[in-house]
């Protein structure tokens, strides 16, 4: 009888109180209607659709592997379950296609970051950035400075650093993967702000942009700040001082390196930069000085840490799989010969160079599990729901190795971008430079650095494994996305006066 009082009793204060009567009735009507909607739709499978509580968390920044395994377990598209709320990942070409891609509207924003986004970034890191008027301002900027018309223009510097690339190795090749970030480092510092550097990955440029890196990484790792689990927190500066201290640091790095730009402008010998672009069209632009100093900023640190992790994995396929490099230097020799070294102009020529690229760029998805997304309203996939308001993660690694796109995806097969005539395959895609709306702006300058870099690695050396060291190939985590374990590989001259190249090219 005690259950048919309280019941009783419990009823009588809902009649005497009706606001409280009220908010139960809103509440239990939306409840009603978030299940309503999702009859018949269930999430898709996962691990903890039968847990009573959620995980505490994952950490989606070294999960790439992991998230490869519960795609082969549950399928395309798998749900885990977190205090933070749900996470979909998304790990097979064909279903990143119809929901990234097909549905990209839906999932152009990104998670709430309090740490990284708000404190760190004040909202002005594009990457983090949530969807609004501010993202499309920055978005609208650097596409025109980065869009395939504007790009050919860039490639005397793309060449330039490729040449430098290839002498730094003949003189020092067991630094070769320090060699390969002070190409992509010097391409983008000089792209970005017209500047050039030494070789020396010391300069205070290099060093201070790596740190922003490395701060960032840390600042979005899921627990990493407790400010993410509760926004009071960032109220309470014992919880933050390290934040703030970070994003002065970084603001100071990305003004300094602006306000040089706009001092060399005052020069009749100012080189052309994106620096210059975003001051030159400041009120087209709308952005105010702060937000051009970080999306310059932004391009930069991006840029080169994903540029120099690619290069590092092409070094490591060239000496793991001898018959590829094989393939590709017959090419080379075929088309471009060896008294001058490839260029730009032979790109159309050079089919397997691009395969090569493009397989490395698969085998090994330098960008991990990529960047998380946002369903901003439910999306109905193969009779499963992706709830608004979840984290949805494109798993750019099993993406890549996913088994009916790519046969024998452990396999490493230039064939897999060719067709029957040995012509590159132009519409296949690993949807690796990201999805939709968020796709990376700087795609076609980093797929042409990294074509003419290979071009002249694989025209200058035989590339093999050191007798003494044999190479690893698990990669590793990096500030953005993953890198290849530290290697030697051995560099063998394929051109007679190799050292003399700078006086070939001129």
């Amino acid at each position: 009888m005690a259950w048919a009082l309280d019941l009783t009793s419990t009823t009588f204060m809902l009649i005497q109180n009706p606001v409280l009567l009220s908010v139960l009735l809103i509440g239990t009507v939306l409840i009603l209607c978030r299940l309503g909607r999702r009859i018949g739709y269930p999430l898709p499978p996962g691990p903890d659709n039968g847990r009573l509580f959620p995980r505490k968390s994952i950490n989606l920044f070294k999960s790439w592997q992991e998230f490869e395994e519960l795609t082969d377990t549950y399928g395309p598209v798998c749900c885990l379950r977190t205090w933070s709320g749900t996470i979909v990942v998304i790990g097979r070409l064909q279903a990143a296609m119809e929901i990234m891609e097909s549905q990209g509207a839906s999932l152009v924003d990104r998670p709430k970051s309090i740490a990284a986004g708000e404190i760190l970034s004040h909202n002005m890191r594009i990457l983090v950035m949530s969807y609004g008027k501010r993202f499309q301002r920055f978005r609208k900027a650097l596409h025109t400075h980065l869009q395939p018309s504007a790009v050919p223009a860039y490639e005397p510097l793309q060449t330039r650093n490729a040449r430098e690339l290839i002498l730094d190795i003949l003189a020092d090749p067991d630094n070769h993967l320090e060699h390969v970030k002070r190409f992509a480092v010097s391409f983008i510092l000089c792209l970005t702000y017209g500047k050039r550097i030494s070789t020396s990955l010391k300069d205070p440029h290099i060093l201070g942009i790596q740190r922003t890196l490395q701060r960032m990484s840390m600042a979005s790792q899921p627990g990493a700040f407790f400010v993410d689990y509760h926004r009071l927190l960032s109220y309470i500066p014992a919880f933050t001082k390290k934040l703030h201290v970070w994003h002065q640091e970084e603001l100071s790095l990305y003004r300094s390196h602006l306000f040089a730009v706009e001092e060399a402008m005052k020069t009749p010998n100012c080189p052309p930069s994106f620096g210059r672009f975003l001051i030159e069209n400041k009120q087209c632009h709308g952005l105010n000085d702060d937000e051009m100093a970080y999306l310059a900023g932004s391009m930069f640190g991006a840029g080169s840490e994903t540029t120099a992790n690619s290069l590092g994995f092409i070094i490591m396929a060239a000496a793991c799989f001898p018959d590829a490099q094989k393939e590709v230097q017959e090419e080379l020799d075929r088309v471009v010969g060896r008294d001058l070294p490839p260029t730009f102009e032979h790109r159309k020529l050079l089919p397997k160079v691009s395969a090569f690229v493009l397989e490395v760029l698969r085998w090994r998805a330098v960008s991990g599990t990529g960047f998380a997304h946002v369903a901003t309203k439910d999306i109905v996939w193969n009779g499963y729901c992706i709830p608004e308001g979840s984290t949805v993660i494109g798993n750019h690694w099993s993406i890549c190795r996913d088994p009916e796109a790519f046969p024998d995806p452990g396999e490493f097969q230039l064939n897999r971008w060719l067709d029957k005539d040995d012509q590159l395959i132009e519409d296949k895609n690993t949807l690796l430079f990201g999805f939709g709306r968020r796709v990376c702006p700087g795609q076609y300058v980093a797929n042409r650095s990294l074509f003419i870099a290979t071009a002249f690695l694989l025209w200058a050396f035989q590339i093999s494994q050191n007798s003494k060291s044999s190479i690893d190939t698990t990669p590793i985590p990096g500030a953005v996305g993953i890198k290849p374990k530290p290697f030697l590989a051995q560099y063998e001259p394929r051109i007679d006066q190799l050292e003399e190249l700078p006086c070939q090219i001129g």
